[in-house]
This record gives C-alpha cells, structure tokens and sequence, in this order.
C-alpha cells in the first residue's frame, strides 16, 4: 500500500515537474483568481456607493452632493499616500511598462491596492471605470505568481497576459474579448504555447464571474433587432464619426491631464478638479460613475423609453433641446474623466470610452433619423459605435468587435460592428499613430511592439554587456607608461581618460605595435599623440535599438560607453549581437 502512495506521489510530481503542464495549471489558477478579484472590485464599488451616496450622505441635498466626487478622491490619496505608497493610476499603462521595461514584475500590492483605491473613486461618484484598476490586479495576480514559481521572463509575461485576460472575461463575462485585449493591448506574441492559457484563464474567469454574479457584471443587454443591408451605408458615417469622437477623446485626455500635472500641489491639484468634477456632474448627472446606466437608458430608447426626460429630466423638453443636451454630455464626458484621474483618483478609461461610444452612436442616429425621416435602429447604432470609439481610441478593433458582440448575447449585429470598428480604426489611425495607452510609451521609446525584432530591442538591456576590464591611460602619459599597461593587458584597446575619467580617445595595440619595442621612443612620444578618437560613442541612457543604429552607421566593431561624459566601458558589437540572439531565441521558442 505504501508503495502505491510513493509511486502515485512521483507520478504526480513528474506530472507538475513538465513545464506546459504546469504553465496550464498556472494560467487555470490566476483565472480564478482574477475573476474572484473582478467578483470582489464590482462588488466593493456597488457598495461603497450605496453606502456613502445612499446611507451616509442621505438626505444632505444636492448641493452638497457636489463635494461627493472630492471626498472619493480625497480618500483615494490619503489610501495610496499611507497604505500603497505607490503610483498606481493609468493600469493598463503599468502594465506595459512593467512588460516593456521591467521583465513583466509587477508589485504584489497591485493585488489589492486598485480595488481598494478605486472603490474609493468610482464608488464616490468619480467618472471613470473599473476595468483598468482590475487589469492591473490580473496583471499583478500572474506576475507574482509566475515569479514564486520562479518562471523565466517568456512565461511570467504570459501568466501577466492570463490575468489580465481573466480580469477582462471576468469582469464583462466576455472570454473572447479577454483574449483579444491581451493580444491587442498588451501586443503578447500569438503563438499556440501562448494562446491555449488564455483561453484556460479566460474561459475559467467566465465562468467563475457568471456562478457568482450570473448576468449582473458591469453591462449586459441582449439584441432584439439585427440590421438591414440598406444600413451598412450610415453605418460606414457611424465608422467616421466614431473614429473622429475617438481622436477627440485620446486628445483631450492626455491633453488635459498635462494641464492638471502642472499644477505642482497634488491638494491644489485635488481641489481642483474634485471641483470641476463636481460641478459637471450637478448639471450632467449621467457624469456619475461609470455610466453604464445611461447607456442601458439609450439602449431600451427603442422599446419606448423617453431618454431625454430619463437622462436630462425637464430640459429636454424637445429634439433639439434633446440633441444639445446629448452634443455637450458627448464632449464633457471626457474632461470629466481626465478631472478624475489628473485629481489623483484611481480608475480606467474603457468605462468612459463605452459611454463616450454609446452617446455618440444614439446621438448621431438620432440625428439622422429627424433630418432625413430614416428608421435606424438607434439601439444598433448605441452598441456599434461603442465598438467604433472603443477601436479609435485603443487601436484594439478585434478587441471592440468581439467585446460587444459577447456583451448583446449574439452576433446579430457581427457586420456593422467589423465594418463600424474597422472604419473608425482607420480613422483614428490615420491622425493619431499610437493609441492612448502606449502614446506616452511610445514618446520614450518604452513601448513593447508586436513587431518581434522592435520588441527584442526594446527588452534588451545592453548594459549588462559593457565591458569594464579594459586598463586605462592618461594622455599625458609617456609610451614608456602605455607599454607597462600593454604589458598587463590581455586587450588591444587601452581608453584615455584624464584625472575627471572623462574619454578623450582610444590607443589601440596596432597603431604602437611598430614603437612599444624601441625603447629610445619611451620618453619622447606621448599617449595623447598616438590616441585616435572613436568614431563615437553611447551614452548609457540609449535604448538597445540606438546602439545596434551606432554600430550599423560608423562600422566599428568596438564602441566606448559613457554615463553623462564620464568613461564607463566598452561595449562590442560581437556581445551585443549575442546577446540579442539570445532574446529573439527566447521570444521565438514555443
């Protein structure tokens, strides 16, 4: 009997010692454990909503209700100031520095510290959405448990991928637009040794979301109508219009919170745009939160709701008074947003992204409906211009598609969304290369691209190959001096620095080759006549694509290294190439 336990025992350690296999049982775990995360953060926003905006605050009046999107993110600060200690705002963008520049590590604090902090924002009224704090705590799930397995860099960015793939499925019970935001977003290479874990953690967040919240995740609506071929035309306007609405809400997010940046006291800074938030909100009341309400609203329009007295209540008095109303709650959605997070509060930009997509659809529709006597389906052009702005806006047109066809419970409305998505990704492609997350990485060259040979160079960190074994000289030196270094150096090259270790210029062993054994020479010749000055040189700043461009443009096989003009070493381009092929290999094996 206890030989058949000890051999069912290595059995089952042979079994987790096999590496797929433990990356499958791995990517099954921080699926459940992201989608408890999702489960916990919907939850805790619910909640902290009812209890401060419905029970504490109960009764203080409207006027007062003001100052709810301040107190939230009031206590968002003093939350990261004491207890995180950490910049955790703008998830999603952490989350691709963290691949891009630091080996997929991210803090385990990111494991609560976003639903903690934008409860507190979201909860309080603050105009933003949960899925980007909750891809951040996938993100970190998988990070951290890949690296207590102690995974190399290949498999800890994909369990990262997992976590976020299971927040996205968890969150909106949408498993296919879990994987496709990995890919889309976060730009993982798409290899089957990549794609059968997604599919593991995102089927098993759906799942788990679905057993504990069944159809209550953040937005859920069922299609009642499909579409006509006679639409496709309006729907091609919607993919314009959509990818301008785009442009506009990518612009001015980053645009305004530069404004808020520059304000150098973050509670200057808080008072600010808490105020401003605040104030949008009193006279647009759909501002509050995430917004999925409003668009719900927009969606039942058709079955005979009226969404202007339900939106905007008495000064919707009539169309146009409607279609201003709906013009100006398009535009501040988006400063409402950026008030929220350049304030300090903690929250994501899909949320407001959706909202932003569902006004713009209904208001069009709408539009053209009253002008030209049309019969659009104003609930079809609500969930497809979602897509429309969800593509301009994240460059993620596979990603919008899927996402809302999985959201409406069918794929009635499959064609406009492709040909909406696709349009408005064109568009916004056209005048704005990068989407709003990676537009600050990719100013700084910081950015992980689907692009293999762009992303190895972006990975490599060529610093590790600085040689620094190299014996140095001063220029004032004499040959005598240079041939006593020779004589201690299994290298040909000898950098001449003065007292400062700033590099004037390079010895190398050919050039005194015919001198070092004419003694007479020794006191007569000095360093600083036989030095040469390199072709140039790195700064130990660059990236590793600006390297591999130095060494391409001069030729040269040795390059020195400097930090702020001081000497540091030599880097070569044997060492670099090698170390470069090393990564690719890594990148490229399944």
């Amino acid at each position: 009997m206890n030989n058949l336990i000890i051999r069912k025992i290595r059995q089952l350690k042979s079994f987790l010692t096999n590496q797929q296999t433990l990356i499958y049982i791995l990517s099954f775990l921080v699926g459940l454990v992201s989608a408890l995360a999702a489960v916990v953060m919907k939850n805790a926003i619910h909640f902290t909503h009812v209890l401060f905006t419905q029970g504490v605050m109960k009764g203080a009046g409207g006027v007062l209700s003001l100052a709810y999107p301040l107190a939230g993110i009031f206590l968002t600060m003093l939350a990261v100031k004491y207890l995180v200690r950490d910049n955790i705002s703008h998830g999603i963008s952490r989350v691709l520095y963290a691949i891009s520049k630091r080996k997929s590590y991210i803090k385990p604090h990111n494991n609560w510290s976003s639903i903690l902090t934008s409860s507190l924002t979201i909860g309080f009224g603050g105009s933003v959405g949960a899925e980007a704090p909750i891809v951040l705590t996938g993100a970190s799930i998988g990070s951290n448990i890949a690296r207590h397995f102690k995974l190399n860099y290949k498999y800890v960015t994909l369990l990262l991928g997992c976590g976020v793939a299971g927040a996205i499925s968890g969150i909106f019970k949408a498993p296919f637009g879990g994987i496709l935001f990995t890919l889309e977003v976060l730009m993982l290479d798409l290899t089957m040794s990549s794609i059968v874990p997604l599919l593991i953690s995102s089927v098993t967040a759906a799942t788990v979301a679905f057993f504990f919240m069944g159809d209550n995740v953040l937005f859920s609506f069922q299609v009642k109508q499909g579409f006509m071929l006679s639409e496709l035309p309006y729907y091609l306007i919607l993919g314009v219009f959509c990818g301008l609405v785009g442009i506009y809400f990518t612009r001015a997010t980053i645009g305004i919170e530069k404004l808020y940046k520059r304000i150098g006291n973050k509670w200057i800074r808080m008072v600010a745009g808490g105020s401003i938030l605040g104030a949008l909100i009193y006279f647009y009341p759909a501002l509050y939160g995430e917004g999925y309400e409003t668009v719900l609203v927009l969606l039942n329009a058709g079955s005979g709701v009226a969404p202007g007295n339900e939106i905007f209540g008495n000064m919707a008095a009539g169309f146009w008074s409607f279609s201003l109303l709906m013009a100006g709650l398009l535009l501040v959605k988006v400063v409402a947003t950026a008030s929220t997070n350049g304030a300090g509060g903690v929250g994501g930009i899909v949320a407001p992204v959706l909202f932003t997509g569902g006004v713009a659809g209904y208001y069009l529709s709408s539009l053209l409906n009253h002008l030209f006597g049309l019969a659009l389906i104003e609930s079809s052009f609500t969930l497809t211009a979602m897509a429309g702005v969800f593509s301009a806006v994240l460059h993620a047109p596979l990603t919008a598609i899927f996402l809302i066809a999985e959201i409406t419970e069918g794929y009635a409305l499959l064609i406009p969304l492709i040909l909406t998505s696709t349009v408005a990704f064109i568009t916004a492609r056209t005048f704005q290369k990068y989407s709003i997350y990676n537009e600050q990485l990719a100013i700084t060259g910081e950015l992980i691209t689907h692009d293999k040979d762009k992303a190895v160079m972006t990975l490599l960190d060529w610093s590790r190959e600085v040689e620094k074994d190299l014996l140095t000289v001063r220029p004032d030196s004499n040959l005598g001096d240079l041939v006593k270094q020779i004589s201690k150096s299994n290298r040909n090259l000898f950098p001449v620095v003065d007292e400062f270790n700033i590099l004037e210029g390079v010895v190398l062993l050919d050039d005194v080759r015919d001198k070092m054994f004419r003694p007479e020479l020794y006191d007569k010749i000095t360093v600083r006549e036989l030095m040469t000055i390199p072709p140039s040189y790195i700064d130990l700043s660059e990236r590793g694509d600006a390297v591999l461009d130095a060494f391409e443009r001069t030729g040269a096989w040795n390059l020195p290294v400097l930090d702020e003009g001081r000497y540091v070493g030599f880097i070569s381009k044997s060492r670099i190439f090698s170390a470069y092929r090393e990564l690719l290999r890594q990148f490229s094996e399944e």
